[in-house]
């Protein structure tokens, strides 16, 4: 992963102004110390923009890495400033809890990494994928992979999937396109933070699995793109509903943004109709509550999660999602996003002006 380092005087005018105690933009309070939890698929975007943010601001923050299911629950329980979540939060979940709001953090992909000697380029469709996963299509050269990849030998040895042990918004994502894409996973299998699968190996966390793929031969899994890219994972061609076989690229993940986004960002984008769109795309989110006076905080914390949050919405944070192979967010996210965080408040009035 390509790192995004300030220049030494940036960097030292701005140790020099955590030191005097805060900064131009923090609006001259102390700093503050912020902690976060979830998920792994942001986790190389979130190791930059932190950095970022730290040395622009003055604030520190500490995100633990543990998948969307763990990072909710440290929401739920108050214990977090904010979550990481690929999955937005459901109907029933929201319901649960006080009142939340999501602002989208990047856009990514979930790609379909594998490892075969010899195989440099493969192309699957949707519904070969579903019954690769629930266990359907168990040996490389099966017909159907086949007939997807007239031109490449595929090896005579089974199928081994590798899915992830922990809740996992990655799963949420991956589930989710598959249930759109197959009757047969939709009736028996669903979608889910964490679903039985009937067949493979569990490994924890997107850099768990990437990590199985990497070191066992024939395995097939499911990963945020940038852990493939940064183990020099080949990952498949996904066919979306144009007929088109696509890689995951800025410009393919921001094509299945161009629908509707409604006005609390929750959204599926995956199996998106339209030109040129990779299939299993989606944003990501952090996850906060709307009023922020809970289990002791102070305003000064409330204020400095919104103004993280106000970071990563900035073209300039936004720009580094290209660095780290992520895509920026479209300019409609963005701007339901700032309009949403007016609507925090701290002890019933808005942190926003």
């Amino acid at each position: 992963m390509k790192k995004i380092f300030k220049s030494a005087v940036t960097f030292a005018v701005a140790l020099a102004m955590v030191a005097c105690g805060g900064n131009a933009n923090n609006g001259g309070r102390e700093p503050q110390e912020l902690s976060g939890a979830g998920a792994t698929f942001p986790l190389p975007f979130y190791n930059v923009i932190f950095e970022q943010f730290g040395q622009l601001n003055g604030d520190q923050v500490a995100y633990g890495g543990i998948g969307s299911g763990g990072g909710v629950r440290n929401l739920r329980d108050k214990i977090v400033d904010f979550a990481g979540s690929d999955a937005f939060l459901s109907d029933k979940e929201m319901a649960e809890m006080a009142p939340v709001v999501h602002i989208p953090t990047c856009m990514g992909a979930v790609v379909v990494a594998y490892n075969l000697d010899s195989v440099k380029e493969l192309r699957l469709s949707g519904e070969v994928i579903a019954d690769i996963f629930a266990g359907e299509i168990r040996m490389w050269n099966d017909e159907r992979i086949a007939a997807l990849n007239p031109d490449v030998k595929l090896p005579s040895e089974a199928i081994i999937p590798v899915y992830r042990s922990d809740g996992s918004g990655t799963t949420f994502v991956f589930t989710d396109y598959l249930t759109k894409v197959s009757p047969a996973w939709a009736s028996k299998y669903g979608t889910g933070k964490s679903v039985n699968f009937p067949v493979g190996q569990a490994a924890k966390g997107n850099p768990g699995v990437a990590g199985v793929i990497k070191q066992t031969k024939n395995t097939i899994g499911y990963v945020g793109s940038e852990y493939a890219f940064a183990q020099k994972i080949p990952y498949a061609r996904v066919q979306n509903p144009r007929g088109e076989f696509v890689l995951p690229t800025s410009a393919t993940i921001s094509a299945a943004a161009s629908g509707e986004i409604p006005v609390d960002t929750r959204c599926s984008i995956t199996n998106a109709d339209a030109v040129g769109a990779y299939p299993i795309s989606t944003f990501t989110w952090m996850i906060i509550y709307k009023e922020q006076n809970y289990s002791d905080r102070t305003k000064e914390q409330a204020e400095a999660t919104l103004d993280l949050l106000e970071y990563i919405l900035s073209d300039e944070a936004q720009h580094i999602t290209l660095e780290v192979h992520y895509a920026p967010l479209p300019p409609k996210a963005k701007e339901l996003s700032l309009t949403n965080l007016k609507t925090v408040t701290y002890d019933g009035i808005s942190i926003l002006i």
